[in-house]
Order: C-alpha cells, then sequence, then structure tokens
C-alpha cells in the first residue's frame, strides 16, 4: 500500500506541486499549514502568512484534498527562535532554516503526522532521497543545482529522512513552474519566498534589533587603529563586507570583518585578501554531528559546503568522537564561521552535517588538533 502522507503547504508554488504530483501518484494525501511565527510584535517589514495560509488553502481546494491549519508557535518560539537569539548573543551564526527542518518540520510536525495516522511528511524541498533494498535512506542533492537545498536538511538523522518525502527534487525549478501552470493552480505565479524560514520578508537586522539589545563599541583594524564604531556585534558576521561604515583608504578594496571579540566587545577588520590574518581557515571543527544515512568511518575523503551556496570543497573528513570530526580543507577557505552549519557530501548524497565550533589550522600531528 502506498503511504499516507501529510503534505506541508506553505501557500509557495514548490509545496503545492509537491502536493499535485502525489495526488497524480495514487497516494492518499491531506494539506497542512504550520503556523509557526506571526509578526505578533510589531516587526517592521512584510510576514504575509495570512494570504500564505489563503493560498495554500485555495490550492488544496482545487486538488480536492482535506486542508488544515497546525499551530507550532509555541514549540516554534522555544526551539527555533529562541536558539537563534541565543547564538546571536553568544556571538556565533546561527542558522534558523536549519534547525526549522530538524526541530520543526521533521520533529514536532513530523510527530504530529504520526499521530494523525499519516507515514510520511512531504515538502517542497528540492533534495531528494534515494531508498536502498534494505530500508536505508540516503539523503541526495536536488536535481537542480540551482535550487538544490539539501543544505538546509544537513542536521536531519536517519529516522526523521524514512519519515520524509520531497516529491519536487527530481525536477528543475522551471518544471515545477510548468506542472503548476498546466494544472492551473491559484498561485502558479506566486514569486518564490526570500526570507527566513519564520520571519518572512523581515531584515535579520531590524529582527534582532528587537529582542537583541545593541552594544556598541570599537572598530579596529589589524594594527589596532580605531577605525570607527559598530552597533552591536551580534550584527556582523565574519567576513561581512556591507554595512561596516569604514571606508578603506586603499583604491579598489574594502574591508571586511575578520574577528569579533567579545571580552573586549571589539569588531576587526582587514582588507579581503587570502593572506589578510583569520580571514582564511585550513580547518574547523564541526560539532552536534548528524548522519542522515548513519555513521562515517574515522577517516574519509569528502566534500563539504560551508555555508549555502557555497561551492563544495575538497576535504578530509576525521572523526573525533560520535558527534564531533575536524574537517582538513585542501585550500584554505574564507569566513568560515562559528555557529554556521557545514553539510558534507561524498558525491551527490549528503552524508553528515554539523556546526562549526572551532576554527583553525590543522595540526602537525595527525591524531591532535590545534586551534587559534
Amino acid at each position: 500500500m502506498k503511504p499516507r502522507i501529510l503534505v506541508a503547504m506553505s501557500g509557495g508554488v514548490d509545496s503545492s506541486v509537491a502536493a499535485a504530483l502525489l495526488q497524480q501518484q495514487g497516494h492518499t494525501i491531506e494539506g497542512a499549514y504550520m503556523k509557526n511565527w506571526i509578526n505578533e510584535d510589531n516587526i517592521l517589514g512584510d510576514c504575509p502568512w495570512q494570504q500564505d495560509i489563503d493560498d495554500a488553502a485555495a490550492v488544496a481546494d482545487q486538488l480536492g484534498i482535506p486542508f488544515r491549519v497546525v499551530n507550532l508557535m509555541d514549540e516554534y518560539r522555544s526551539r527555533v527562535v529562541d536558539y537563534l537569539l541565543a547564538g546571536y548573543q553568544e556571538g556565533v551564526t546561527p542558522n534558523p532554516d536549519v534547525m526549522c527542518n530538524r526541530e520543526i518540520k521533521f520533529g514536532v510536525f513530523r510527530e504530529y503526522a504520526r499521530q494523525e495516522g499519516f507515514d510520511q511528511v512531504a515538502t517542497g524541498h528540492y533534495a531528494r532521497i534515494h531508498r536502498d533494498p534494505t530500508g536505508g535512506c540516503h539523503l541526495l542533492t536536488g536535481r537542480d543545482p540551482s535550487k538544490d537545498q539539501s543544505y538546509f536538511l544537513a542536521l536531519l538523522q536517519q529516522e526523521q529522512l524514512r519519515d520524509a518525502c520531497f516529491p519536487v527534487g527530481e525536477l528543475l525549478k522551471a518544471q515545477v513552474r510548468e506542472v503548476a501552470a498546466q494544472l492551473a493552480l491559484v498561485n502558479a505565479g506566486k514569486k518564490d519566498s526570500q526570507g527566513i524560514c519564520f520571519i518572512g520578508q523581515v531584515k535579520m537586522s531590524d529582527f534582532l534589533s528587537a529582542y537583541v539589545d545593541d552594544r556598541p563599541g570599537d572598530i579596529l583594524d589589524l594594527q589596532g587603529n580605531l577605525k570607527g564604531q559598530h552597533r552591536g556585534l551580534h550584527l556582523y558576521t565574519l567576513g561581512q563586507r556591507k554595512g561596516l561604515g569604514v571606508a578603506s583608504n586603499v583604491a579598489n578594496e574594502a574591508y571586511v570583518v575578520v574577528e569579533k571579540r567579545h571580552a573586549e566587545n571589539q569588531l576587526i577588520i582587514g582588507f579581503d585578501r587570502p593572506e589578510t590574518p583569520g580571514l582564511y581557515a585550513a580547518s574547523a571543527k564541526v560539532s552536534g554531528l548528524s548522519f542522515p544515512s548513519g555513521p562515517l568511518p574515522e577517516l574519509l575523503e569528502v566534500t563539504a559546503r560551508p555555508r549555502y551556496r557555497a561551492r563544495l570543497a575538497p576535504a578530509t573528513f576525521h572523526r573525533i568522537d560520535e558527534t564531533t570530526a575536524e574537517l582538513r580543507f585542501n585550500d584554505p577557505q574564507r569566513a568560515l564561521t562559528p555557529g554556521q552549519i557545514c553539510a558534507i557530501h561524498v558525491g551527490e548524497e549528503l552524508v553528515a552535517g554539523g556546526v562549526f565550533s572551532e576554527i583553525g589550522a590543522p595540526a602537525s600531528n595527525p591524531n591532535t588538533l590545534s586551534y587559534v
């Protein structure tokens, strides 16, 4: 028997087409909108949750499938928003979209679906799942390289992947639009959302300003010269070029953030050059590892994606314990950032994901680590 599937319908075209494809394949499906965040604190910006609900409900009505709204606001606040705010307050750069997938879509929403008698949860992610004859699941990149979203699923575990379904993962974005147009879905021409998973089109800096107090401090260059004032270290990330408010006195070169000194509340900047201290690193420690397809060997040649849209970089994966590893990159990487997610691949398969916890240079002894 085909699995009974609850489709997470966001009101966008990708999840709408996902529902339509599953219906065409003969699955028993229902649609659900996850009510995760409402602009209740009057943050400036566009958070069109009501329009998204209306669009999702209208598509479900077109398809003739039941539709419900699932209120997960409390869980979202405690598992995603609090995680985000705590990370910025501690000086790291968290990724709420990745945490949303692990904790909400394939966490509490998945559990809700199971309790309601569904076998799987489907989303509109551009990623693929290969199910092997033994029942194991393998997370693969989406067929469309320009839309691949496997990075955002890097912290899923095998049991979560087993209950997941990504119907549009085999399609190009243009093909998804074609399907929506052919079916005359009411949202076929709707633009893709560019916002963070729970605050819509609100800028991250505006959101943080409402919840994290500004703590101004000095901006220094690498020689210790005072170059200006920052508004608060939580508003800056390593490698950032724009918004520093510091003009360069060197033609055709801009300053970038190379360090955040929290004890002194100082933002350190330098020129965007490979030789600039602190800007490039050859290794990093990755903690809180998840293994979507199961545990990895102690030593493995991989490619790693240190941030969304970054190119896959060849590296050596050296497992330290069950949840921690060191990545030694073949070539130094720019602006590796504590708190950010790293997705680790072997070929098309995403085999592990974790959080950058320390950045540094590789140890001379392969069995030890040295970080600066």
